[in-house]
Formats: structure tokens, sequence, C-alpha cells
């Protein structure tokens, strides 16, 4: 059962009693990340996701770790474009330290120059490690080229540039301007008691610090024609994205563009799969996946090929999402995407983290709980009609967008100009 409480000083606390479960899944959302920066300060976030896992006044980086995993349990963070969160998995027995560690983190963080040094070291290895991945770094050129101007198309890391220029009082203004309670949502999901996390959180959180929160610039889509950007590099295969834009969590026809990314291209019966890896060979890995903020969003097709045959995959994708838009899906393609939906999100929801990510989700970005049975039925809902209404209003030329990484050659590059139309 969901339970919500917005605590007098905003903060708001989420729970979800599950019987019986020896793991506890806690997680400390804060609604800020790579969108909430700009050019100067790109990876910010980021970085301060890995200062808070440094240590605090009251204990060190390893006693952090040591607290949670000497238990058993397992701490981790991430950070995206909206959202930043930092985690733990724990027996429901060690909730009480986990919620503590969690909240002295995320408040208390000490951000020690010596450590911030350190970490601006390891963290630039890591944005060297993904421009190293050519099927990671293939996403940071697409976005790039999606969303021009905007922090949307910002690498979460940031660039090395921008993250060897970000200093300890840029951190500690960033931190102190979005870590406040009104903009913090706090997940638990296990064998709780509402009332009693409540009690806890209101002492934890007495004397929290005040800020303004600054709002993020929106997307307004102006694209016209299609655009590519080519990085021609040393590869072993040819890696390319092809993504166009689409609409926010909350759009109407949410349910009925999940349904379309799952016939499209979500597991190995999908249309993309069969037709461009099983009966075409023209890849062994190829799939499609939908990004989803606010206001905006996208559907992005991936796939790895060999450099000569780049060009033929990319025609043969663009040519299986004219068809779907042009003719109506099957009704058995419906009816087995349909179950996929339903069957992933019930058998996601059987485990704690991934329940307690799903609430996350839903009650940072959209500030409310999700209804599993309503969603369903929206999902059940669906029709061919919907499917091909949405495909015609999302696969368009003006709004096509292609980065490669490979070994291309200028009349390949020139060739595949002239395929982008849809």
């Amino acid at each position: 059962m969901y339970k919500k409480t917005e605590l007098n000083n905003g903060l708001t606390l989420v729970t979800n009693h599950m019987t019986n479960m020896e793991s506890m899944a806690i997680g400390i959302w804060i609604r800020t990340g790579s969108r909430n920066e700009d050019e100067k300060n790109s990876g910010v976030s980021h970085f301060l996701e890995h200062m808070l896992f440094k240590g605090t006044p009251s204990r060190s980086c390893r006693k952090l770790k040591e607290e949670i995993e000497g238990r058993g349990g397992s701490l981790n963070g991430f950070t995206s474009e909206e959202v930043s969160c930092f985690l733990a998995k724990v027996s429901f027995k060690h909730q009480d330290i986990a919620l503590e560690i969690l909240s002295d983190m995320v408040l208390n963080a000490s951000i020690d120059e010596k450590e911030l040094e350190r970490e601006r070291g390891v963290i630039i290895e890591e944005i060297k490690m993904y421009q190293d991945l050519p099927n990671h770094h293939v996403h940071d050129m697409l976005a790039e080229i999606m969303w021009p101007g905007n922090s949307l198309g910002f690498p979460v890391a940031g660039s090395i540039d921008s993250t060897g220029s970000i200093l300890r009082k840029d951190i500690v203004q960033y931190r102190n301007t979005n870590y406040i309670p009104e903009n913090i949502v706090i997940v638990l999901c296990g064998n709780l008691d509402h009332g009693a996390i409540e009690s806890r959180l209101k002492k934890i959180f007495t004397g929290a610090i005040k800020g303004k929160i600054k709002p993020v610039e929106p997307f307004c889509n102006n694209q016209s024609k299609p655009r590519m950007k080519i990085l021609c590099k040393d590869t072993k295969q040819a890696h390319l994205c092809i993504g166009l834009h689409s609409f926010g969590k909350n759009h109407k026809d949410r349910f009925a563009l999940g349904i379309l990314h799952i016939i499209l291209g979500a597991n190995m019966s999908s249309r993309l799969f069969e037709n461009i890896r099983e009966k075409k060979g023209l890849a062994y890995e190829i799939g499609a996946e939908v990004k989803r903020y606010n206001e905006t969003g996208a559907f992005v097709v991936h796939a790895g090929t060999e450099h000569k045959k780049a060009r033929e995959a990319i025609v043969c994708i663009l040519k299986e999402l004219k068809g779907i838009k042009e003719k109506y899906v099957t009704a058995g393609e419906l009816k087995r995407a349909k179950e996929f939906f339903k069957v992933q999100l019930l058998m996601a929801l059987e485990d704690t983290v991934e329940h307690m990510l799903w609430l996350g989700d839903y009650a940072t970005s959209l500030n409310k709980l999700p209804d599993r049975e309503g969603i369903i039925k929206k999902v059940e809902s669906v029709t061919v009609d919907d499917i091909k209404r949405v495909s015609q209003s999302i696969f368009n030329s003006s709004d096509l967008n292609i980065a490669v990484i490979g070994e291309l050659e200028d009349r390949e590059q020139r060739e595949i100009e002239k395929e982008l139309v849809l």
C-alpha cells in the first residue's frame, strides 16, 4: 500500500509496505540533474554525486560504506538529466541506520578540498572511458545534435574542460540551491512503519537549509530538416544512433508510445531485431529506447554494424520506421506487446529496489503516485489506430537525427545523407 506525506518543510515521504520482504530499498531523490546546469558548470550534478560518498564530519568515506556493506547491504547513487538519487538496499532490520547514512550524505557531505581534487581526476578518467566506448559516446553525440543550445544536449558527466574548472565553492553553492527539503523526495519499499519513518525524518531534517530553486530552461523544438553528425574513428564497428523528438512523461499518448517501442525494438521478437539482425544479419546489437523528460522526449534506435554496412543498416532501420507509420500493426503484435509491457512491469515490482525506483520516478518527476491498475487499463486500451497515429506524429524526416562513429569515407557519408527520408 502506497502512502505519501509532505512534511512542513516541504520534504516528501513516499512508502510502500511490502510485508514479508527481507530486503528494504531506500532512495533519496533530488529534483536536479544535468538540465539544471549551463555550459560553464556542466557536470556539477554528477561531481556532487561523487562527493557525497567521500565523507561527512561524523563519518569518513570508508565508514559510510562499511555502515551499509558491513550489514550485508549495498550503497549507490546516480545522476540523470532531471534527477539525482542516492540509494541503499539493506535488510529491513537495518533500515534506520541506512536512512541515517543516506541523509547524512545528502545533508552533511564535507566536500573536502583534497578529496575533491582527487575525485576530479577520477571523473575525468570516467569521461575518457565513456569517450573510448563508441557505443556510449554515440549517444552523447546524438543528444548534442538533438538538443542544440539546451542543457539536454550536455553529457551528464560534463566535459573534461568543465569538470576541470569546477571549484569547491561552485559545488557547495549548487548543493545549497538544490539539495533543500522542498526539492527532495524520500522513498522506502519493504517491511516498514510509515509513521515511524515520518517521525525520524522530522528530526533528521530539522534545520535543513532553505534555498531558491532555479527553473530549468524548457526545450522548444525548431528543427526543420534532418541533422547528421559523423565521427571518423578507428573502431571495429560503426556505431549509430537514430533519434526523433517525441513527447514528455505525462503526455496522453505515453502508453501508446511505450507499446510502439516494444513492437519496434524492446526485445528479441521486435521488428528491428527480427528484420535487421535475424533476417539481414546487419547487426549483432540493435534496439530502441524511449527517453522521457518533463516536457519533451526522444525515440532512439541504436545499432552496431560493419563499417561498409552502415549505410544499408540506416536505410533498413528507416524503412522499418516508415513501414510502421504507413501500415497498421497486426493484432498479434499489439497483443504480444501489451502482455510484454504488463508482465515486465509486474515482475519488476516484485523487487524492492525496482519498486522504489518506479515510485521515486513518479513522485519526483510528476509529483504523484502511480496507479498500477490504472496504467494496465490504459495499456490495454491502446489500439492499432493509436500506434499508427503516434508513429506518424514522431517519425518524420524534419525531425530526424543521426549520429555515427566509425570509419566512413566521404562518399559513404554523402550516400547516407541522401537516404535521410521518412
